[in-house]
């Protein structure tokens, strides 16, 4: 796959997932008053009282427009209404589709960051994602030395310091998409497994330190979703397809 951002295609309706497909969704969360309404429409009254719990009426929007794009689309992989799904949540928070509502078995995750959102779909295999914007005002060496493995520390300390912020969000960003794949939370330490990071290393979940055979049950990848961003998927099993999709109105319904 490409690192270019500009690898997204645009989407057009009747999008079919199928057994050996990844989809990922890249979409902008900022919208006007009538399509936020629009897409509240489509919510649950719980879906709607946490939007209405954000202190910021912007972050609020933003959750509804997630959400209304999140059931837009796995309605046009189902091919049923989008206020007709429901939704569970693991003990970690994990979203998925009640059993009734998921005949094809779609599993899913997203993300967002300052105002963009990532969404990743596949059947019958865990995915995780995760988007980091890149923000410029962070310690990130005191967060890898608490957070990251001891060799993600040696690997991001040998880089040359203009290369360390990338690869920091690099790092976290491929982290935090197997913790949720894994559904689980931080059960697992974010220092209890090793991923890639160098510049031009294919992403990449190195060893899990609890249990060297899950490092090959998973795969990552990165996605390239805009400058100044990092992100990444991790999704059960080999041989997969990625494609890439970018959200656009004429698919709202």
């Amino acid at each position: 796959m490409s690192d270019d951002p500009s690898s997204w295609r645009p989407a057009v309706p009747g999008i079919a997932l199928g057994a050996d497909d990844i989809h990922c969704w890249r979409a902008s969360l900022d919208a006007t008053p009538e399509t936020v309404a629009s897409f509240a429409a489509t919510l649950s009254p719980d879906e709607r009282e946490r939007a209405a719990r954000f202190r910021a009426p912007a972050d609020g929007d933003r959750f509804t427009v997630g959400r209304g794009i999140l059931r837009a689309i796995l309605a046009g992989y189902l091919g049923i209404e989008p206020g007709a799904l429901r939704f569970i949540y693991g003990a970690h928070g994990k979203p998925a589709l009640v059993s009734g509502d998921n005949a094809k078995d779609i599993r899913f995750n997203l993300s967002h960051s300052r105002g963009l959102a990532l969404f990743a779909f596949a059947l019958g295999r865990e995915i995780g994602a995760d988007l980091e914007f890149m923000r410029p005002n962070l310690d990130t060496e005191r967060l890898a030395v608490r957070f990251f493995s001891r060799e993600e520390i040696r690997t991001l300390q040998a880089l040359p310091d203009a290369e360390r912020r990338a690869a920091f969000f690099r790092c976290w960003s491929r982290k935090e998409a197997f913790i949720k794949a894994r559904g689980e939370g931080l059960s697992l330490p974010l220092d209890g497994f090793t991923v890639s990071l160098a510049p031009g290393a294919a992403a990449a979940l190195l060893h899990v330190a609890a249990d060297e055979a899950e490092a090959r049950r998973w795969e990552l990848r990165e996605i390239p979703v805009a400058a100044d961003y990092a992100a990444a998927i991790a999704a059960e099993g080999a041989n997969w397809s990625l494609a890439l999709w970018d959200w656009s109105s004429p698919l709202r319904r």
